[in-house]
């Protein structure tokens, strides 16, 4: 009897499968090796942003101001990230997560229902759904905040839960001041989920109230400080909805969680009885000539994620400055050449004066032929391409590397000498290393969780 054979299209398909998961592990590794070299850069920068206000003396402000960009926007974010992938559970804990994987909010609420219905019960208890956060929107709220202009639709920060930011948010402003506000942020379960102890749920909420802007205790960022009774908004929420909405149903999970006091991303201090309010939406009808939601939640799903991230066109902009000053350095050299072969004429034989021309010549067009190489990869970096992201960390960290081991070598470097060299390679790597920039550089790939 002979032995069953396998389609050549299955062995292929096979082979194809382990060839793409090899190299999405390994494209993996690499991302988490240089997110941790990285973050060890940034340490270096502040290091040297700090050195250099010693240097030029306390009374500079700016080297303070700029310290305190570097430490609270760049190596802060980065050693939480590193560092609460290790200790921070990354399963349902009943916390939202932040960007830089501090455990945020509380989920103080469950919802059933579709998006429909959980729009027109929010609409007709008087909240407004907040805008996506764009530079437009983020401007916005900068001088909303500032000039105490009330901004409705003002953007709330991004908290992850499922892996993924909130799908949904709605606030009330108090007021008319931008600073002080109700909201609330929505994720969607996925498929089949049930929450612990076998309740059902189709949506988690957060909701928390936000009493004023100041600096986070954690991050030393500039951000909203909430209120530590977030079972006072809970009951807020369920209380619009209830008195505005007659259709709507509300029963509580006691004890869902253990009461508790504790510290969101931000530094705030929360505490909570635990309980968890299930609003049934399920009854809500949507009136005939509907209420305006936009596009559906897989369509805002899939445009956020082919959306070219901050972080990624932060990191472009950078390449292309290194691009603008090599470009001018190539020039340089090109213009001078002239003076230093007539200069160096009086000192070296006519033969010697030749070979130093050549050797301007040749230094000139292989500079050239790097920048121009740069550029292209700035390019694709732009295009979204992930080789491309990593051939440009890859030759940033190199130039890192070096600028290391002259400093072993004894030469001083200081961010007067290297403004465009260490500093930029830092924040490069920074930039195109960030969650977000190799999820949008991986979009066609598997999901990274880290």
């Amino acid at each position: 009897m002979s032995k069953p054979t396998v389609p050549t299209q299955l062995l292929a398909k096979s082979w194809s499968d382990r060839w793409h998961a090899r190299r999405r592990s390994v494209s993996a590794l690499v991302d988490n090796l240089v997110f941790v070299f990285s973050g060890i850069a940034a340490l270096w920068l502040a290091w040297l942003v700090l050195s250099e206000g010693f240097t030029w003396g306390w009374y500079l402000a700016p080297f303070f101001v700029l310290f305190w960009l570097v430490l609270a926007y760049l190596v802060l974010p980065r050693l939480h990230r590193i560092l609460t992938s290790i200790y921070v559970p990354d399963y349902f804990i009943g916390r939202a997560r932040t960007s830089d994987g501090l455990l945020g909010d509380p989920i103080n609420l469950a919802v059933l229902g579709t998006e429909a219905q959980l729009h027109e019960a929010m609409t007709r208890a008087g909240w407004i759904r907040a805008d996506e956060i764009t530079l437009a929107s983020s401007r916005r709220i900068i001088t909303s905040t500032i000039f105490r202009r009330s901004y409705d639709e003002a953007p709330v920060s991004p908290l992850l839960l499922f892996g993924r930011q909130q799908d949904l948010a709605y606030q009330q402003e108090v007021e008319g001041n931008p600073a002080k506000r109700h909201h609330v942020r929505f994720w969607r379960c996925p498929e089949g989920w049930m929450l612990p102890g076998g309740h059902t749920a189709e949506w988690l909420a957060a909701g928390t109230f936000d009493r004023a802007v100041g600096f986070s205790l954690f991050t030393l960022q500039i951000t909203h400080k909430i209120d530590a009774d977030t079972d006072t908004e809970r009951d807020h929420i369920v209380a619009t909805l209830v008195d505005c909405v007659d259709e709507v149903e509300v029963r509580v999970i006691e004890d869902f969680s253990t009461g508790y006091h504790s510290r969101n991303g931000g530094g705030d201090t929360i505490e909570t009885d635990g309980d968890l309010p299930v609003l049934d939406l399920r009854p809500v009808k949507i009136p005939a000539n509907g209420n305006p939601l936009g596009p559906d939640l897989e369509t805002r799903r899939a445009a956020r994620a082919a959306r070219r991230p901050v972080s990624t066109s932060l990191g472009v902009l950078l390449m292309v400055i290194r691009v603008v000053v090599g470009a001018i350095s190539v020039a340089m050299i090109v213009g001078d050449r002239g003076e230093i072969i007539k200069s160096a004429a009086s000192s070296v034989s006519a033969d010697e004066a030749q070979v130093l021309d050549v050797f301007l010549a040749v230094v000139s067009a292989v500079f050239a032929v790097t920048v121009a190489l740069y550029l292209l990869l700035t390019f694709l970096v732009f295009r979204g391409s992930n080789w491309a992201r990593n051939a440009a960390m890859a030759f940033s960290a190199v130039l890192v590397v070096l600028s290391a081991l002259a400093i072993v070598q004894g030469e001083a470097i200081t961010l007067g000498n290297s403004l465009f060299g260490l500093p930029l390679d830092i924040l490069v790597l920074l930039a195109l290393s960030a969650r977000s920039s190799r999820l949008w550089a991986r979009r066609d790939s598997s999901p990274i969780t880290r």
